[in-house]
């Protein structure tokens, strides 16, 4: 799981959130080795398939497409990004990618799919207003002729756990296939738990060792 990627000289803060573009190079190509990338759409009919690895983008941010995509060309791999829509219509900064510009990227490289329309915490709102925003977000998406996989990463990784049977019930009638938390436990498909999918948090603070190990174990413990 990433988020944002800049080259290490333009990055001001340093931030968990933000990995940067040389780091993210060193993780690729150990990645183009060890692993074979592939979409969340394109999973069962390579069950078979060894050592199976996705990786996943969240938010849309625009450094995405200046330095995601050019390492996903130049190794060959494929990736899933994650859409806020409102965030997308909202950003008067230049932080997101434009719709039109989701609507370009390579469908041999980027997998696109839903994480929300207002990127807020599943477990603070109510049942019906997670409903309504996860339709607001694929009706967005349909709107500006996107195409998408019904795949959920939920914001902040979190949804209701009190009410996580209705919960998951809800997701059922909005059609999504599968939803994805952070858990950082190594998960494996065929799903145990489809709406629970746990995802290893790549920090930027990580250097390629631990990187490594997280992909070998999943969390990092003492």
């Amino acid at each position: 799981m990433y988020h944002s990627v800049l080259p290490e000289k333009e990055i001001k803060y340093k931030n968990n959130l933000t990995v940067s573009r040389e780091n993210l190079e060193k993780q690729l190509f150990y990645i183009k080795n060890n692993y074979n990338t592939l979409f969340f759409k394109d999973l069962e009919s390579n069950k078979s398939l060894e050592n199976k690895l996705i990786l996943t983008f969240d938010d849309g941010y625009y450094n995405n497409v200046q330095h995601l995509v050019p390492l996903l060309e130049k190794y060959g791999l494929k990736a899933t990004i994650f859409i806020p829509t409102q965030l997308i219509l909202n950003d008067t900064s230049r932080t997101f990618m434009t719709f039109k510009e989701i609507k370009n990227l390579n469908p041999d490289l980027i997998e696109i799919a839903l994480h929300s329309h207002s990127h807020r915490n599943y477990a603070q709102i109510s049942l019906q207003e997670a409903e309504e925003d996860i339709i607001e977000n694929i009706k967005t998406l349909e709107k500006y002729e996107i195409r998408f996989t019904k795949i959920l990463a939920y914001p902040y990784g979190k949804f209701p756990i009190q009410k996580k049977n209705e919960f998951f019930n809800m997701l059922e009638k909005a059609g999504i296939t599968a939803a994805l938390r952070i858990g950082n436990n190594i998960d494996t498909y065929p799903w145990k738990n489809k709406f629970e999918i746990q995802r290893i948090d790549i920090k930027g603070s990580d250097n390629l060792s631990v990187f490594k190990w997280k992909l070998r174990l999943g969390k990092i413990r003492p």
